[in-house]
């Protein structure tokens, strides 16, 4: 069963009704540009063929119930207590279980922008996930997608990608708590084929960089490690924190003010740990134009080097690596990729490598002999291709 049909059937079991549509969103996968999103910084990211989907319907009261494949757990509340869930700012925990505050901490950033919140119907959501949970792909902003593209139909709202965006991002950081950018949301909602989205985070302005894989007989491949994480917990916003801190030393508003050529002058003013944070978002910011300039000059073979680049900065100076990741970088290079990171926000998830078509299963092998002769699981291999963005699929 696809996980467009197990929404549709879950909602079915649920309400003994059909439900008015079903939409999508989907996770992504980020090329290069690793925790530089929250550093008003750049990102490279793409939309991949995995989706999450939510059938969703209209209900004659005003509540909202959601309800997930991913748990037997229903959560149903009035839409007049949305407020009450989830007190912006208060650091409190949310007052649902984790999984059911992303669908729900939508419908209330959703509030806002409701001309007459006091109009509005109250809804059935019922999701499934093609998107690997706890992989580092976004299964977190596919949720949040397709959810603000159901009700944003279903209320009548109007809103475009990039509110949408912003939204899914209000929900991450004030309802679950995570204090992610706004690189996931923005890759889901503007996701084109054949293309990554490069985006200034500040200005939020963006452009589709074509990436070219398929004429030039490469691929990208996925290594998850199947080591989960989740950025509502300690060691992302420790880094968060870090960043803050080093910014402030240094007397600029973000990170992205700061060029590596001010790299000299901020050893001296900080210690250890924050200056090697420090480079390595300044570097990875550097890392992301020079990728963007040798697609366009000499294609997507030119950038490996830079995607391994940033590997290292990710393990030796941001220290959010797992040794499950590094095993499965290093396993894809010696085997021929031409460049391998980790990618998302790290402490788990997945690896990517880019590769010639006609390696894959030379690399594929690599990898999975590097876990097992170093006592790992089994490591979840696939290839993905970059992919459209939200759509209503029912």
């Amino acid at each position: 069963m696809t996980s467009q049909d197990a929404a549709r059937t879950l909602f079915h079991a649920v309400t003994g009704t059909s439900p008015a549509g079903i939409w999508s969103a989907p996770g992504r996968v980020n090329l290069i540009g690793e925790h530089t999103d929250y550093n008003e910084g750049f990102v490279l990211p793409f939309a991949i063929p995995q989706r999450t989907y939510a059938a969703a319907g209209p209900r004659a009261d005003r509540r909202i119930r959601v309800t997930s494949t991913f748990t037997a757990e229903a959560v149903e509340v009035a839409i007049d207590d949305l407020d009450r869930l989830f007190p912006t700012a208060s650091g409190a925990v949310p007052a649902v279980t984790e999984w059911a505050a992303y669908p729900l901490g939508v419908a209330w950033a959703l509030l806002a922008h409701a001309p007459d919140a006091g109009a509005l119907p109250g809804l059935d959501i019922a999701l499934s996930s093609g998107v690997p949970v706890g992989a580092g792909l976004s299964s977190s902003a596919a949720i949040e997608g397709a959810t603000a593209s159901a009700i944003n139909d279903l209320w009548s709202l109007g809103l475009d990608a990039v509110t949408l965006a912003q939204v899914g991002r209000r929900a991450e950081n004030e309802a679950v708590g995570a204090p992610t950018g706004i690189m996931d949301q923005m890759a889901s909602m503007l996701g084109q084929p054949d293309a990554a989205l490069f985006l200034d985070c500040r200005s939020l302005v963006s452009r589709p960089v074509p990436l070219g894989f398929t004429d030039s007989g490469l691929e990208l491949l996925v290594i998850d490690t199947r080591v989960m994480h989740a950025h509502s917990t300690g060691g992302y916003r420790e880094r968060r924190e870090s960043c803050e801190r080093g910014a402030a030393i240094l007397g600029v508003p973000a990170l992205r003010d700061v060029q590596v050529d001010d790299l000299d002058r901020a050893a001296g003013l900080m210690d250890d740990v924050t200056f090697r944070r420090v480079r390595h978002i300044v570097t990875e910011n550097q890392r992301v134009l020079d990728t963007v300039d040798a697609l366009a000059a000499r294609g997507p073979r030119a950038i490996g080097e830079l995607l391994t680049a940033s590997h290292a900065s990710m393990r030796d100076d941001f220290e959010i690596s797992a040794p499950e990741l590094d095993v499965a970088v290093d396993a894809a290079l010696s085997a021929g990729a031409l460049g391998a990171r980790m990618t998302g926000g790290g402490f788990g998830g997945s690896a990517i490598a880019l590769i010639d078509h006609d390696r894959s299963e030379q690399v594929a092998e690599s990898v999975r002999a590097a876990f097992a002769a170093s006592g790992f699981d089994a490591p979840h291999l696939f290839t993905v291709a970059p992919s459209a963005g939200p759509r209503r699929d029912a």
